[in-house]
């Protein structure tokens, strides 16, 4: 008990000493992109990543970088900043294929960078969906346009325009504020130098430089066009990455829970729910200060729904273990809570993080995200339903017989969050129909979106009355919580990110399938063994 109090307190601590961080004045500098004001922190991660891939370089942070880049341009020549990632891509730039990240001139002064580019120009005229290489292809376009655009200062809107809602940018800054400016980039060379210097004024000059920040601010105005609170509460959303926590005390739960299962360990119990209810509280705070940036619930993109569904699960997990009393849905629920959170933080190219602003038919629409988050939230018991059929495949294969009891309230458990998952996506269906009548016209045009979230629910219906009337048993129901998923992944991931086809071209995404599909097949054939396994049992008594 002492062990699980300590746990406790350490994870209050931690959320304490990044409040009490301090942020320089240039993170929270307001910045116009994409369609909204951020802090420049922000702009400069998000930047960084398309070019990078990552979020620092060499340790350091990423608003850092990008203000080296504006001011010596010519110092990141010899740097190995660009990603690459795609066979073919290399191939036809004649760079190693087993290297990651490669420098500027190979790339973008070789002699066949100029026809790549009108190919894939020649793509997009042609409104195709785009292969991975025509995808590769694209993201080594916006590097370039990235990188060049940041380093002429065109990129980098810093002051608001009273006859316009544009910012202007650093480069078209007024000669006042370019001096201004210019003071900025001195105060940070200066306390860059100190700090990598060893300097004992480094606190003096970081000082100085934040003084240079608050006036350029004060002079263009930035200050007074937007709330500094705002700005301050986006960069500590960014700098305590609250989903990244989150996924670790999942993590963490999750090895505790599997000790008490395995070893039937009491104290393993109690440390996991110490783990667990830190990370639902991390989880709950992160999804809160997001939809409090972003203004909107979580209806834009890929990674908000799956973020969503992780914490859906955990709910429905903890909701069903209070009424059933069964030990399997909580690790089930955090099988899933862990997965989404991981997939979510390592697929940045896939699930885009960055806060983007709603399309123009999403904006003031009730219906909208009333239908987004009832569909989504159904995915959600779904998935638990996956995570428990997997175990129960798991108890199929160590012996039928031996784990009777395990396997009869795994199969209960599945069934009733099946039964939950469908009480949320018919009605969602319902909902999207009368979204889609308040904003195309039409209640119903069998648009692969909405064809595919049909497949879904009539599978899973279709399971359910099957359980109802006796054809399915518990292996049947077990087996069908598992293969019937991979229909949620096709309405979920699949239509967005494969068929890309239809009018929901909000949501669509790239990347990501040969995961996905292998994946899917694992499940497939984890099926498939038991199966086997129970069937060559069954031949053998």
């Amino acid at each position: 008990m002492v062990f699980q109090k300590r746990l406790v307190v350490f994870m209050f601590s931690l959320f304490i000493s990044h409040l009490a961080y301090a942020f320089n004045e240039m993170q929270v500098l307001p910045v116009q992109h994409a369609g909204r004001i951020k802090p420049f922190d922000s702009f400069a991660r998000e930047q960084l990543e398309i070019v990078y891939g990552k979020t620092q370089f060499e340790g350091r942070s990423a608003y850092e970088v990008i203000l080296t880049w504006m001011m010596t341009p010519e110092a990141w020549q010899e740097k190995e900043i660009f990603q690459v990632q795609n066979l073919d891509v290399k191939k036809k730039l004649g760079l190693k294929s087993d290297q990651k990240r490669f420098k500027g001139d190979p790339i973008f002064s070789h002699e066949a960078f100029p026809g790549l580019m009108a190919e894939l120009n020649g793509k997009r005229e042609s409104k195709e969906k785009l292969t991975p290489y025509f995808q590769a292809l694209q993201r080594l376009e916006n590097q370039y346009f990235v990188f060049t655009e940041i380093a002429a200062g065109r990129m980098l809107k810093v002051m608001p325009d009273p006859q316009s809602d544009t910012w202007v940018s650093v480069a078209d800054l007024p000669e006042v504020h370019q001096s201004e400016f210019m003071e900025v980039t001195k105060g940070f060379i200066a306390s860059i130098s100190a700090e990598v210097d060893g300097k004992a004024d480094r606190k003096a000059l970081r000082e100085n430089f934040d003084q240079a920040v608050k006036t350029f601010k004060s002079s263009v105005g930035s200050d007074q066009a937007v709330s500094s609170t705002d700005m301050k509460i986006e960069v500590f959303f960014n700098e305590f990455h609250p989903f990244g926590w989150a996924a670790l005390a999942y993590g963490l739960a999750l090895i505790f829970f599997l000790i008490a299962w395995v070893m039937n360990r009491s104290w393993g119990e109690k440390t996991a729910y110490v783990f667990l209810i830190s990370a639902v509280i991390l989880h709950v705070l992160g999804f809160s200060l997001r939809c409090y940036l972003t203004g909107h619930p979580p209806v834009t993109n890929m990674y908000e729904t799956v973020v969503w569904v992780a914490l859906g699960a955990i709910v429905f997990a903890g909701i069903l273990t209070y009424y059933m009393k069964n030990r399997f849905l909580l690790l089930g629920g955090t099988m899933v809570a862990t997965f989404c959170l991981i997939i979510a933080d390592t697929a940045p190219i896939i699930l885009d993080a960055s806060i983007q602003p709603l399309e123009a038919v999403l904006r003031s629409n009730y219906w909208l995200t009333i239908h987004v988050l009832t569909i989504t939230i159904s995915y959600a018991a779904f998935f638990l339903a996956m995570a428990l059929g997997d175990l129960g495949l798991f108890y199929f294969i160590k012996g039928e017989a031996q784990h009777k009891t395990e396997i009869k309230a795994l199969a209960q458990s599945v069934y009733r969050s099946i039964q939950i998952g469908v009480a949320f996506i018919a009605p969602g269906i319902l909902l999207g129909g009368v979204w889609a009548d308040y904003s195309w016209g039409r209640f119903w045009g069998w648009d692969p979106k909405e064809t595919w979230a049909l497949i879904a629910l009539l599978g899973y219906v279709a399971v359910l009355h099957g359980r109802l009337v006796g054809l399915i048993k518990d292996f049947g129901m077990i087996a069908s919580g598992v293969g019937a998923f991979s229909l949620v992944i096709m309405s979920w991931y699949g239509v967005n990110f494969v068929l890309g086809a239809g009018l929901h071209t909000y949501g669509f995404g790239a990347g990501g399938i040969e995961y996905v599909t292998g994946f899917v097949l694992v499940h497939i054939l984890l099926i498939v063994y038991a199966w086997l396994v129970r069937r060559e049992r069954a031949k053998s008594t």
